[in-house]
């Protein structure tokens, strides 16, 4: 990736970008941000992954996401200054992440959301004048490390200017942080969420019905507007909500794309006392085992959905997980209108639901 993008620079034009890493709330971090600035007048481009149904998700342009007619022309113009042997040995991922920032480049700020780590993720490639730092929690470790210390040193290692932390579960990323700012020398932002801000964010957080675990992210996307000395006020944040977090489908059935331990406590302080049937599915390197054990306490069973991915666990290992655990299971059939659903899991295990729950 830095290779073809320095084939690249003369011909894409850089606006100011934002750049936003961590382990969990990247992307309504970014859709908060985003929809904030667009509602003041900004052009923005919001890129995040991956995408639920449809890949325009990823490609969110001045708050909506991109057509396949402008999709499509913008991946015709980047093929005609390709060379093909660069097109070809790009990701996925790499590939479109080009796309995306081709297709920005006439945004006054782009919010460019890591896709796995920080340091070697593609996003990194291109010069930012900010980064926003997520929750950083265990997860992708054949990736990025066995502990919390290797883990936020890699991600912390894409920061180029500027960064913003929010506030974190372990004490340890706030000692890497200090520890990385010495060797790269960059800056520590702080922004003191004041009263005003506070009131401002219940407003919005009624308004959209925000879970609990969401202000975190709200609240630095208001640190993010205040470096940038941008006034707002709590409409402005009126159209941001991201589908898929803790997202009521109808009255007895959330949807959550979260898929790792950090989501999963997350979502068990935001409803419990309360319980659903949990549909449910995960990666194999994911560690299901203490997800199941956390949630515990607000389901009454799973329902085993399947997924069709190659990275999908074996059906009969979560079932011995469940059985050592204790917990009743099945495999997903139906939904039953007088009982109460929670789907997570992963983007996998909400997409194959929708596309069963559409028809």
């Amino acid at each position: 990736m830095p290779r073809v993008y320095e084939t690249l620079k003369q011909h894409i034009k850089i606006p100011k970008i934002i750049h936003i890493i961590g382990t969990n709330g990247k992307g309504t971090t970014g859709r908060f941000l985003a929809s904030a600035l667009f509602s003041l007048n900004y052009h923005v481009g919001h890129y995040t992954s991956p995408h639920i149904l449809n890949f325009n998700e990823r490609v969110w342009i001045n708050g909506s996401d991109i057509d396949n007619e402008d999709l499509n022309q913008a991946h015709q113009e980047l093929l005609s200054v390709l060379h093909p042997d660069d097109a070809n040995a790009l990701s996925y991922f790499e590939y479109t992440t080009l796309l995306a920032m081709w297709i920005y480049q006439d945004m006054d700020y782009v919010i460019l959301e890591a896709g796995l780590g920080g340091e070697h993720d593609a996003t990194s490639v291109f010069p930012n004048i900010l980064t926003l730092i997520t929750p950083i929690g265990i997860d992708h470790e054949a990736f990025l490390g066995n502990n919390i210390q290797e883990i936020a040193k890699t991600k912390m290692s894409a920061v180029q200017k500027m960064a913003i932390i929010a506030e974190q579960f372990f004490a340890e990323v706030y000692e890497v942080a200090d520890e990385v700012i010495h060797k790269q020398r960059y800056e520590k932002y702080s922004a003191f969420i004041n009263k005003e801000d506070e009131r401002k964010i219940e407003i919005i957080a009624k308004q959209l019905s925000l879970a609990p675990y969401l202000k975190t992210n709200l609240k630095l996307a208001i640190a993010a507007l205040k470096y940038l000395q941008i006034n707002y006020e709590s409409n402005n944040f009126f159209n941001a909500k991201l589908f898929g977090r803790l997202t009521p489908l109808n009255e007895n059935i959330l949807i959550d794309v979260g898929h790792n331990v950090l989501a999963s406590q997350a979502i068990l302080d935001t409803l419990r006392g309360k319980k659903y049937i949990l549909i449910y599915n995960s990666f194999k390197d994911k560690n299901y085992k203490e997800i199941l054990n956390i949630l515990k306490p607000i389901i009454y069973h799973v329902e085993i959905i399947e997924v069709d991915d190659v990275r999908a666990e074996d059906i009969k290992k979560l079932e011995d997980v469940l059985r050592t655990l204790e917990i009743d299971f099945s495999l997903f059939e139906k939904i039953s209108p007088d009982k109460k659903y929670l789907v997570f899991g992963s983007f996998s295990v909400v997409e194959s639901f929708l596309k069963v729950y559409n028809g």
